[in-house]
């Protein structure tokens, strides 16, 4: 039996917690800075837990260790 592999873009962008919450950086906030509000720079910071429908097909597709 084979392994199973990461999706490479996967392992970059999600994490999972220990309770099995799969977390994310927040959209829109790649490249650009310069034009968006200080609000929303301000609110962006840090990683968001992902909803729960999102993070069943991020675990099934994506992440095999998950």
């Amino acid at each position: 039996m084979p392994k199973l592999k990461t999706k490479s873009g996967a392992k970059k962008r999600f994490f999972l917690t220990g309770t099995g919450k799969v977390r994310m950086a927040p959209a829109r906030k790649r490249h650009g800075m310069s034009k968006r509000s200080q609000k929303m720079k301000r609110t962006h910071r840090g990683a968001e837990t992902m909803c729960d429908q999102d993070a069943r097909i991020v675990k099934k597709n994506f992440l095999p260790w998950g």
